[in-house]
């Protein structure tokens, strides 16, 4: 499950993040809070808010890679009494699948290409009769699941091989 992650700022008077949304101000001696990841009173000049508990920023880490979460994005992940990133948590829950392509697995985590149904590798995604590579916004087609270049497609029409399935 997705949390968002809040950063708070300890200064005088009262703080206000962009957007107008009232933040933490200067706790008074004594009722500093407390970390939820070290029990140790949080004194530094930041805090981070996650999952309804204070944090030091050197204390909320992912629980498989120990990557500080507050440098990562605004975002972690629980499951199993885990906190995790969102690499991790795509990796250890995230589900998989196959390329159409070359038909090994494509882990959770892993960025992909899609034409209608099907899920390529980014190194996939290429013509497949002469491996032209496609960049953002290339007219590519789709023929019995097979990805074509412009020109193999219309060297096919020709030919009378393929009907018209443009992406």
């Amino acid at each position: 499950m997705s949390k968002l992650l809040e950063r708070s700022y300890l200064q005088p008077g009262p703080c206000w993040a962009p957007g107008g949304v009232p933040m933490l101000s200067v706790q008074p001696k004594g009722k500093q809070k407390g970390c939820a990841g070290c029990n140790r009173k949080i004194k530094d000049r930041y805090l981070l808010k996650a999952l309804d508990k204070y944090w030091h920023e050197d204390c909320l880490k992912c629980a498989c890679c120990d990557c500080r979460l507050g440098e990562v994005g605004s975002t972690l992940y629980t499951k199993a009494n885990l906190i995790l990133c969102r690499r991790d948590y795509l990796r250890l829950f995230g589900t998989t699948g196959n390329c159409a392509a070359c038909s090994k697995l494509i882990p959770a985590f892993e960025m992909v290409m899609r034409a209608r149904d099907n899920v390529y590798h980014l190194d996939c995604f290429a013509c497949q009769l002469c491996n032209q590579r496609f960049c953002v916004g290339d007219k590519f087609f789709l023929k019995n699941n097979m990805i074509l270049c412009q020109m193999d497609y219309e060297e096919g029409q020709l030919n009378g091989t393929f009907e018209s399935q443009v992406q």
